[in-house]
């Protein structure tokens, strides 16, 4: 009996460690994690888009640039979904700005790009 409240009492003290104040840890934002995964599709579609071209040595501009449109899309869909997961109450907010992060500069990459292309 005695046994058991001195191991009880230990793992909560193990707890509370990892806790801040005594508050439990935070998860992070489900749409955040959306976000980030969105993030890395585009990002390996974009270096696939980038090994064709350097393969086909320009030749395939019709699927590059069909590859770059989705690309921009998903890009946009993880940017919206990033913002939407600042809206989730008591999360972690980590993998939003990330996400966010990533999927904007992923649009404006692409928006540099397509306006290189057109002068």
């Amino acid at each position: 009996m005695q046994r058991e409240r001195e191991h009880d009492r230990e793992r909560e003290r193990r707890r509370r460690k990892n806790r801040k104040y005594g508050q439990a840890k935070l998860k992070h934002s489900k749409r955040g994690i959306i976000s980030c995964v969105i993030s890395g599709v585009v990002l390996v579609l974009l270096t696939a888009m980038l090994a064709k071209a350097y393969v086909s040595r320009g030749g395939a501009a019709p699927f590059i640039g069909a590859l770059g449109l989705v690309s921009m899309i998903f890009s946009g869909c993880g940017l919206y979904m990033g913002i939407r997961g600042f809206k989730e109450r008591e999360k972690d907010y980590l993998t939003c700005k990330i996400g966010v992060a990533c999927s904007a500069s992923f649009i404006l990459g692409f928006i540099l790009i397509f306006c290189r292309g057109l002068f």
